[in-house]
């Protein structure tokens, strides 16, 4: 499919989804400059806590596009 023949939708979602994935990474990456035990004093439980927000986030966006994904499609019963 040529971006001429592509819906305004999808273009839209192409160009803002790569620009907030990219910031996303390029916020942990400075994260990641956190670790550095020479600049910063940090234990177990602060990592374990900014972690387990992260994954608690990402789950809930994940999920988010799931669910618009199957959004309209019929739970079908089987026996």
């Amino acid at each position: 499919m040529s971006e001429n023949e592509k819906s305004t939708r999808r273009i839209r979602f192409e160009r803002y989804a790569t620009k907030r994935v990219q910031a996303i990474l390029d916020n942990l990456d400075r994260l990641e400059n956190c670790s550095n035990k020479n600049n910063y004093e940090y234990n177990e439980n602060d990592t374990r806590k900014i972690f387990k927000v992260i994954r608690e986030k990402v789950e809930d966006v994940s999920k988010e596009f799931e669910k618009q994904m199957n959004k309209g499609k019929r739970n079908k019963f089987f026996l």
